[in-house]
């Protein structure tokens, strides 16, 4: 259980995730945000439990491959880090005061494609009993650094923390075409020339 609870947290990457976060909730007080990430904690932490239990039979029912949750979520995230590096562009344009409600924070930064794939795997080789519990954990703990960001962006100020988020929007576009070309490599191998 631990271990799978390790991978996940690597997965979920909340370090990476804390500026996307800041960004995106910088309208709202400490307080509010903090009831926003647990919020959105609990619907990611939903949307993975549903993934061990009725993941496959829905990828199934569907006809949707592993490589359809990479290349959407590859999209998904280039979108969010184009507004990151040109606020100008922003793609979740939010009303002053209103948080974002399941996109992008619970989905795809914290419940992404990569840990809903390892979250169907995991529950394929183990008991879900066990996979259950590292989701819990590993959920946990990535909402726990999240509700750290407003701590640790106040310490930077805003010029540090633009500055943070602009290289982070880069690194973020760096991981969706990453995340589009695993789902392009992995729909190229499951296809017979």
């Amino acid at each position: 259980m631990i271990s799978i609870a390790l991978l996940l947290i690597l997965i979920m990457d909340p370090f990476g995730n804390m500026v996307v976060v800041n960004t995106l909730l910088s309208e709202l007080p400490p307080p509010r945000r903090r009831l926003v990430l647990v919020r959105e904690g609990l619907i990611a932490t939903s949307i993975l439990m549903s993934a061990i239990f009725f993941g496959q039979v829905l990828l199934s029912t569907l006809g949707l491959e592993e490589y359809s949750l990479r290349l959407a979520g590859g999209i998904v995230l280039f979108l969010i880090a184009l507004g990151m590096l040109f606020p100008a562009k922003k793609l979740l344009d939010e009303q002053p005061g209103e948080a974002p409600l399941v996109v992008p924070i619970a989905m795809p930064l914290i419940a992404g494609p990569s840990a809903i794939s390892m979250v169907i795997l995991f529950a394929e080789k183990h008991p879900i009993a066990e996979v259950a519990g590292g989701v819990l954990i590993a959920a946990s703990v990535n909402t726990a650094m999240l509700s750290m960001s407003s701590w640790l962006f106040a310490r930077l100020g805003r010029r540090g923390a633009t500055a943070i988020e602009r290289l982070m929007g880069l690194l973020l576009i760096m991981l969706s075409v990453q995340m589009v070309l695993d789902g392009i490599d992995a729909y190229m191998r499951t296809r017979s020339w």
